[in-house]
């Protein structure tokens, strides 16, 4: 597994049969008993008719619905679910003539870390495809995070702040795998912000040792690649990874595309290979959970050691695994979720560099029950997440406690159709699109508001007063 991992994912996959054991049961999958499964189901769905919704998805897609659409009127939303629950049977497609499309896309890149294309343009492009929640998961920083933001308002798509964190499974000093963590935080983003920062900062310090060693490493092997190059196409302030050598590579002409860069030189222990600064994979997952985020595990099926790794992460505090991709469920990874109690979950892990051999932006059809868990999971995450941001802001009304409060929407709280005039209007404003009335209304966050009587707000220079009604 690399940061990008579906390059060398691609380069791997044709030949590996995927074997994983938990202690009692042994799961084998193969691919061409996976193929044969696909082929006989997409018979049975062109001969069969329509499945109707069960009750459980049927409260799981209103459960859900109610979410993507909290900033709407209660009859839009109604409209969506009945045009929805008039089709078919809880996989995220056309929700009848004239319906909505109700698309989770929960692992993309942009050009902050190794994408191609610039956190606005990736939005612009989800909402082409129609997705309608857009987790930006650049690797090792969320400096994306704020124009994905400001982009996804003109959109009416909602952001989940999101990081990949590259980190480093150890069962020994001799025997070390990349693993890659998914974080999902909510509307305010990490509870502690600092502290996760200085995490990926060295990291991401990391990151440029290790491209600079790829660099000297292929130089050695002939190939004058110039650390500049690299740099170039990384861009101003991201931290470079194997992907910008590669395409540093091909654009020398040392290598034909992407995929004989990974398999010929840059893959896990390859002869150009290099490791950074990474953390050690548990240490992410706790950083993750006690900073109000969720942690789950990326592409397992690029591990090498899936059942030691999951594991191990498990008692750590993970809460889920990619399980879905654009080409379906993995069944043998969906077992192995099952087995130790994991959300399962998948994205289409986009970069947009184009070409036949990467999924597209939305592609993953999560089903509705999948998509109730996780939001059954996260959202009181989110909710105590968000509620302490808060907190620490009414305790100490500092502008560094208001910086927490507004990081990722400060246009959407600063620019509204009002001026911030009590308690009430800032909660509102900054938690309209992830927490229900009933949630800012509860005694607690009624507390805040009566803390937040006489602050004043710093906005611009200008002293705003906060008067809670």
């Amino acid at each position: 597994m690399v940061d990008d991992a579906f390059v060398l994912q691609s380069a791997k996959e044709d030949s590996i049969t995927s074997s994983i054991c938990n202690d009692s049961t042994a799961v084998t999958a193969t691919a061409n008993t996976k193929k044969a499964i696909d082929k006989k189901k997409k018979k049975k769905k062109r001969g069969g008719s329509k499945k109707k919704m069960t009750v459980e998805q049927t409260l799981a897609f209103k459960s859900v619905c109610e979410w993507v659409y909290l900033d709407q009127p209660p009859p839009l939303v109604s409209s969506v679910a009945a045009s929805f629950l008039a089709d078919d049977f809880g996989v995220q497609k056309s929700a009848g003539r004239g319906g909505e499309k109700l698309v989770f896309e929960l692992h993309s890149h942009s050009k902050c870390s190794d994408g191609y294309l610039s956190p606005s343009k990736l939005v612009e492009r989800a909402h082409g495809n129609g997705v309608k929640v857009l987790a930006l998961t650049d690797h090792d920083t969320m400096s994306g995070i704020p124009e994905a933001v400001e982009a996804a308002r003109r959109f009416g798509i909602k952001i989940i702040p999101g990081i990949e964190i590259s980190s480093i499974f150890s069962r020994d000093s001799e025997s070390e795998e990349p693993v890659h963590i998914l974080a999902y935080y909510s509307s305010c983003g990490p509870t502690r912000f600092e502290e996760v920062e200085k995490f990926l900062a060295n990291i991401r310090d990391g990151r440029y040792l290790r491209a600079k060693n790829m660099v000297l490493k292929l130089n050695k092997l002939k190939f004058p690649l110039k650390w500049e190059h690299v740099a170039k196409i990384a861009g101003n302030g991201v931290a470079p990874g194997r992907l910008h050598v590669a395409r540093a590579m091909v654009e020398a002409g040392y290598v034909e595309n992407l995929k004989q860069a990974f398999a010929r030189y840059l893959y896990d222990g390859g002869p150009a290979y290099s490791t950074g600064n990474e953390p050690l994979a548990e240490e992410a997952v706790q950083l993750i959970c006690k900073t109000g985020g969720l942690a789950v595990l990326a592409h397992p099926w690029a591990l090498k050691n899936p059942v030691a790794i999951i594991k191990r992460l498990k008692d750590a505090g993970l809460q889920g695994m990619e399980v879905y991709r654009s080409d379906g469920k993995l069944a043998a990874y969906s077992e192995l979720a099952d087995a130790y109690g994991l959300l399962k979950l998948g994205g289409s892990d986009y970069h947009g560099r184009g070409g036949h051999g990467e999924s597209e932006l939305g592609s993953v059809n999560l089903p509705t029950l999948v998509l109730h868990d996780f939001l059954k999971v996260a959202r009181p995450i989110w909710y105590s997440a968000i509620r302490g941001i808060l907190e620490n802001y009414a305790e100490e009304p500092s502008d560094s406690n208001l910086a927490c409060v507004t990081r990722f929407g400060r246009s959407r709280i600063f620019k509204g159709s009002s001026p911030l005039s009590c308690g009430k209007d800032l909660i509102d404003r900054c938690l309209s699109l992830w927490l229900t009335n009933e949630e800012r209304q509860s005694a607690e966050f009624e507390a805040i508001k009566l803390k937040l009587s006489h602050v004043t707000i710093n906005h611009g220079g200008i002293q705003v007063p906060i008067l809670s009604k």
